[in-house]
């Protein structure tokens, strides 16, 4: 018989034990002759833990920093300083049972309790929303820990300072991101916990309790932003990840996620169906191949930002894809070609890892690839904060790999691929790999630094964004509202009038060209740029009233009235309309119906000073002295500044004395 060489002892590399938890290893441990292995779950550190945390909390701090000079920008006003759910009049009832609360009742209810603790100073916000952050890197660390994957901490840091996280942080706005995702990553944490307990001891009840609270947390992840319904499927994937294999009772553990998620996802197409009815233009209309062309571009723009985060904008340049042309499918059929090849090597440890982690990136990635159409889609097809839940998996992948691995640092050179074994001992000796994790973290907290200085104001941020994309017609109509709050109107109307040229359609900066036009004098073609906004777009409900403002200055009393109405009739709870209505009816002798748009606007707003004002001037001049002293007096406790009501109010309390 032929001898068979045997391979030098000194090449052969350390088998792995059953117990090593690393990236992709398997809770699943085979039966031997003598009976059944059990996991050996590790006892945690508590003092290290505890300062591993504290670093981790530390270091979004301070790469957030800038944060603390930073103020409302974009639309912070209609989410939180306008919302009438938030500052009045309507509360927590409009919130949760009104379309007011649009895919986040949960965090609207969030800024309604902030603003009644301190208002609408900026600073409280910022810092509610980076300590969020903070606390979901820490979650997340706690999850990758459960999971075992190996770089757990190093993972979890990566995602907390990675630049493109930004968005989402320093962007009031966008705590529906870091408030879902600290709700998202709870449920994930007790649910694999739950599997971890039914692992280690098949006979133990008690982790029903994990599941349990998997539960309870999934419920407000999905009432903060309606993109975690993918929360079963990420389950499912963990499962797998811990079990080694797939089972079916995983989709039955899941069933009450999938009936949270169902619902959740209802709510969500039916309230962004009527945004995009009522803002629909036919120019952003896109078809199903469109849509599908879309996926490829979106997940590879996605996953480039997280290796190269550079550059980030708000508002990226909207793809223009053409369904027509076989190259529009070349992304999605690369994606399918690279997820294949990654799962036909999954029974290899980095090749599990690797599937594991991008079957997670696309889950998350799948409510905003552009299959389920939405407004913000007609600014641009990607933003940042989109991916602020999946870039944990490719993150994680990243800290894994980068993360000790003994087995390589530890082996001799094999003389048959000495090369190889040379650069793994490079890479993976310790010091060399302290600093190239150390200088990695420290590079993306700078770029989350600068980043963040780009989120201080509007005019920060909508100059860097027209510094890399010129033709954001959002960008220039902001950047003119910002122009003409500093007194610079000549410049707010270049902005404005750029942006129009970019898109003739856009009708809200046809809305503040009128504005500024008016403020200016030049009333006539303030006329015609409201008038040229609701023939674009019909329910246009500010755009009907600032018209009914104008044609009311010109002394067109029936035609003001008529814009009024339409304006109610696209708001019904529009406040200002039913009070201007009421000055029109004034105007033109219609005494009780004024009256009765008077009340219309307090019953919206009781806090209508001007409406309070004007339905006590009534009453004083037909001598209704006690209605109108009350009226009158009620005008100036909410705005002290109303000079005719201070005048009747004195009037009228003299004559009050006199009848006395």
């Amino acid at each position: 018989m032929r001898a068979v060489a045997k391979r030098p002892e000194h090449c052969a590399m350390p088998k792995r034990s059953n117990k090593t938890l690393t990236a992709g290893s398997s809770m699943r441990v085979q039966k031997s002759a003598v009976g059944n292995a059990r996991p050996q779950i590790p006892f945690p550190n508590i003092h290290s833990d505890c300062f591993w945390g504290a670093f981790l909390v530390l270091a979004v701090v301070v790469a957030y920093a800038p944060l603390w000079h930073a103020g409302f920008i974009w639309d912070d006003d209609s989410i939180l300083t306008g919302n009438p759910c938030v500052v009045g009049p309507l509360g927590l009832k409009e919130i949760w049972t009104t379309s007011a609360a649009d895919i986040c009742p949960l965090t609207i209810t969030t800024f309604w309790l902030e603003h009644t603790l301190w208002g609408l100073a900026p600073l409280p916000y910022h810092l509610v929303n980076v300590l969020l952050h903070a606390a979901c890197a820490v979650t997340l660390w706690r999850v990758l820990r459960s999971l075992m994957v190996r770089g757990a901490w190093l993972g979890a840091a990566l995602w907390a300072i990675h630049p493109v996280q930004v968005e989402s942080v320093a962007w009031i706005t966008e705590m529906k991101n870091t408030e879902s995702g600290l709700f998202f990553l709870l449920s994930i944490l007790f649910f694999v916990k739950w599997l971890r307990a039914k692992e280690v001891n098949k006979e133990r009840t008690g982790g029903e309790w994990n599941y349990a609270l998997s539960l309870v947390f999934a419920a407000p992840a999905m009432a903060s932003k309606s993109s975690t319904v993918i929360l079963p499927v990420v389950l499912c994937l963990s499962a797998w990840w811990l079990e080694g294999r797939w089972h079916w009772r995983n989709a039955l553990r899941a069933i009450p996620f999938f009936l949270m998620s169902i619902a959740a996802s209802a709510v969500s197409i039916r309230t962004q169906g009527l945004q995009l009815a009522a803002v629909s233009d036919p120019q952003w209309t896109r078809t199903w191949p469109q849509r599908v062309a879309t996926v490829g571009d979106a997940f590879w723009f996605y996953l480039g930002k997280l290796l190269w985060p550079h550059p980030l904008v708000a508002i990226y340049p909207r793809w223009q894809i053409d369904a027509g042309q076989w190259v529009s499918y070349v992304p999605l059929l690369a994606l399918f070609l690279f997820f294949a090849g990654l799962w036909l090597l999954k029974n290899r440890s980095w090749g599990r890892a690797c599937s594991f982690a991008l079957a997670y990136f696309i889950a998350a990635l799948l409510p905003v690839l552009g299959l389920i159409d939405n407004y913000v889609f007609s600014y641009s097809l990607v933003f940042d904060h989109f991916q602020y839940l999946a870039s944990m998996g490719p993150l994680a992948l990243v800290g894994a790999a980068l993360a000790p691995a003994r087995r390589y640092a530890d082996t001799p050179t094999c003389p048959t691929k000495p090369w190889r074994s040379r650069i793994r001992r490079y890479i993976f000796a310790r010091p060399a790999r302290l600093a190239l994790c150390t200088g990695l973290l420290m590079l993306l907290g700078i770029l989350a630094w600068q980043r963040t200085r780009v989120f201080e104001s509007h005019e920060t941020l909508w100059n860097d964004t027209l510094a890399w994309n010129p033709n954001c017609w959002v960008g220039h109509n902001n950047l003119g509202l910002v122009l003409y709050q500093k007194g610079n109107a000549d410049e707010a109307v270049k902005q404005v009038q750029t942006a129009l040229d970019i898109n003739p359609n856009y009708v809200d900066a046809r809305n503040n060209l009128g504005m500024i036009l008016a403020q200016s004098g030049q009333l006539d073609d303030a006329i015609a740029q409201y008038r040229r906004a609701v023939e674009i777009y019909p329910n246009f409900a500010v755009g009907h009233y600032n018209l009914g403002v104008a044609l009311f200055q010109r002394g067109h009393l029936d035609e003001a009235i008529t814009q009024y109405q339409k304006a109610i009739e696209s708001r019904p709870t529009y406040a200002e309309a039913h009070n201007n209505l009421g000055n029109a009816l004034l105007q033109k002798g219609q005494i009780d119906e004024a009256i009765r748009q008077y009340e219309a606007a307090l019953n919206i707003n009781p806090n209508y000073a001007e409406a309070h004002g004007n339905l006590g001037l009534i009453f004083f001049q037909f001598g209704q002295l006690d209605d109108a002293i009350a009226q009158l007096q009620a005008a100036l406790r909410l705005n002290p500044e109303l000079a005719p009501v201070r005048d009747a109010l004195a009037k009228a309390e003299e004559m009050r004395g006199k009848q006395e």
